[in-house]
């Protein structure tokens, strides 16, 4: 009886080899075949991978990053103003000397009108420095007057309308402001605005030629 066992379980042994080696095939026993062929037929020339050496994996570690290409800067819209009547018709005449057709053009605009609250004018400038000194100490803010009738003088606030700056004035009081008033530092004013849409390096180069008719007046972003 023990015999016959162990001569089974070398059959089986020998059975179960020749089946996961596949030579029982042509009598339908066979292994499945655990491939996936769609997946081999996807690699891009699988021959060409190799493992680095520890050395070219050094060199690419400390290899410089390349850095993108600078292009050019991005064109961009400038202005200056506003020119009076006169002011324009020079301006005008060295744009059209200097710079490409279309690449400029005025544009009408306006100034609103200013309104301060308004202390002055001093009749020293130890009394305009003493004036200062009693509005730092009461935490009021403070510029110097851009209107040679109101200078030497001091303004507390600014504002488009004069109901606004009246408001202020009453606001300011209440901190122990006693002899402000309400004064108008500019009148509206009407005039040209100088638009350049499309400033690239190119035109950008050329605009120095015209920086003496712009009176001063600085091209700055669009607004």
């Amino acid at each position: 009886m023990l015999r016959l066992l162990v001569l089974l379980l070398v059959l089986a042994n020998a059975g179960y080899w020749a089946w996961s080696q596949g030579l029982l095939a042509a009598y339908g026993l066979a292994p499945g075949v655990q491939a996936e062929p769609q997946r081999l037929a996807t690699q891009i020339r699988p021959e060409a991978i190799r493992l680095l050496t520890a050395e070219e994996t050094r060199k690419l570690e400390n290899a410089p990053v390349a850095s993108a290409p600078t292009g050019a800067s991005a064109p961009e819209c400038l202005q200056a103003g506003l020119f009076d009547e006169q002011q324009t018709a020079t301006l005008r005449t060295s744009l059209e000397a200097t710079l490409p057709p279309g690449s400029w053009q005025f544009e009408s605009s306006a100034e609103p009108a200013r309104w301060i609250v308004y202390m002055g004018k001093y009749n020293s400038p130890e009394n305009l420095a003493k004036k200062r000194a009693e509005l730092r100490q009461l935490g009021v803010p403070f510029r110097a007057v851009n209107n040679e009738a109101l200078a030497p003088g001091l303004a507390l606030a600014s504002f488009p309308l004069e109901a606004d700056a009246e408001r202020e004035l009453a606001r300011i009081a209440t901190k122990g402001v006693r002899t402000a008033r309400v004064a108008q530092e500019r009148a509206e004013t009407r005039g040209q605005i100088l638009r350049l849409a499309a400033v690239d390096a190119t035109l950008r180069a050329q605009l120095d030629a015209i920086k003496p008719q712009l009176e001063g007046k600085a091209l700055q972003t669009c607004s």
